[in-house]
């Protein structure tokens, strides 16, 4: 991150970010926070509880009551207050979470997140304060089409020993968009249950808001699971709203730990959202304006890969079922993900190298794991497509 913030900064005019996270600018949903914060002003008292006063640590009992009605009335979740937490965005929920749930333990043991497949999200990688936190399973592979594959879980690999305290996932995830189908959350779900450990499922993209996620995917929830969500990719990454449903007891711990870390998480996204989350108004803004407008964008990415890339090269793409991002496989690429990078930053396009993705994976030497990147497609259509026609390019002079 501190290389590609170096490269940002000096890259000028004609850089191509596309190895970024940022959510794109939504004009629709713009108009809505704008509205919003125009209503804050003129609400009697409305400033205030934006701007003037701390929330309870856990968040304001308003907004957890409203999330907890929202998915009671929409899911018929069996869920209250007392089931929600507010953290200071979905990065601090999860570095809480983990650093609850596993590490080194009082009885001087240390115990280990499983992530069920590889790639997954870059930010949790650093997040254990003492050591190394992750076990990952080598994913399978499987190939959909002329340059199309999907990673699924390998559930004949997948072993939850007694030093794993959670199962973690991200649905869709960054950086693939690959989307754990119903059957495969199940079976995550059960064997979760049956060690007595929680089903982390983290929802930052995912389903029923911001809704980015292009594939059939049921809004899960049981009594072991933890979910997250956010208001980021739903347009306001700067208002640091992560929301998290899960038990009572790890619920009010993380409460504790807001008030230790932090005292209180910032109120803005809460009231700014909050009438859109007690009408159901934020489900119709991510069905019918969110989620068009990122499928939109990602079918003019992938076009635009299948322009760029052509068959005179070996090249896959992941399946686009969901998040800002296009997952590019060259296998035998003769050079590292990391060289290209580089070679690429060169050329003021930047990406992300794939070996980033795969921590907690026991075989570095891996050869797959050297031979991905990730783009993302939020940027405006040109900026995207000219990066991919230099990256194409790339490729090719690296294979001869």
């Amino acid at each position: 991150m501190d290389d590609l913030g170096h490269a940002l900064a000096s890259g000028g005019p004609d850089l191509k970010m596309l190895g970024g996270g940022q959510p794109a600018r939504i004009p629709e949903m713009n108009a809505v926070w704008r509205q919003r914060l125009e209503e804050l002003m003129t609400e009697p008292g409305g400033l205030d509880r934006a701007l003037t006063s701390y929330d309870p640590p856990r968040g304001n009992p308003y907004f957890l009551q409203a999330i907890a009605q929202l998915f009671r009335d929409t899911f018929g979740w069996e869920i209250g207050s007392e089931n929600v937490a507010v953290t200071s965005g979905g990065q601090t929920a999860f570095y809480f979470l983990f650093n609850l749930l596993a590490g080194q333990m009082p009885d001087g043991s240390h115990r280990k997140i499983l992530l069920p497949l590889v790639p997954e999200y870059i930010g949790y990688a650093n997040q254990g304060v003492s050591g190394d936190l992750f076990r990952a399973v080598t994913p399978l592979i499987e190939k959909t089409g002329a340059h199309e594959f999907k990673y699924r879980v390998d559930f004949d690999r997948l072993e939850v020993t007694p030093d794993i305290a959670a199962i973690c996932a991200s649905r869709p995830t960054n950086p693939t968009g690959n989307v754990l189908t119903d059957d495969e959350v199940a079976r995550l779900s059960a064997i979760a249950k049956q060690h007595g450990i929680p089903l982390i499922i983290d929802n930052a993209y995912g389903a029923p808001f911001p809704g980015i996620i292009f594939a059939e995917a049921t809004p899960f929830w049981e009594s072991h699971a933890v979910l997250s969500f956010s208001l980021s990719k739903l347009g306001l990454p700067g208002t640091r709203t992560g929301i998290v449903i899960g038990p009572p007891e790890i619920i009010r711990a993380l409460g504790s730990m807001s008030a230790i870390a932090g005292l209180s998480n910032p109120n803005i996204g809460q009231q700014i959202t909050l009438p859109l989350i007690q009408s159901g108004e934020i489900l119709r803004l991510s069905r019918e304006v969110v989620r068009p407008f990122y499928e939109g964008k990602c079918q003019l990415a992938r076009q635009a890969a299948i322009e760029a890339f052509g068959d005179d090269i070996e090249w896959f793409m992941h399946r686009s079922e969901g998040a800002l991002f296009l997952w590019l496989w060259f296998p035998g690429l003769p050079i590292t993900s990391q060289e290209l990078y580089q070679r690429l930053k060169a050329r003021k396009v930047l990406v992300i190298p794939g070996q980033h993705f795969f921590f907690g994976h026991d075989d570095p030497d891996w050869p797959h794991r050297h031979e991905c990147i990730r783009v993302s497609y939020a940027m405006d259509e040109a900026v995207v497509r000219d990066g991919l026609s230099i990256i194409a390019e790339e490729v090719r002079k690296a294979s001869r």
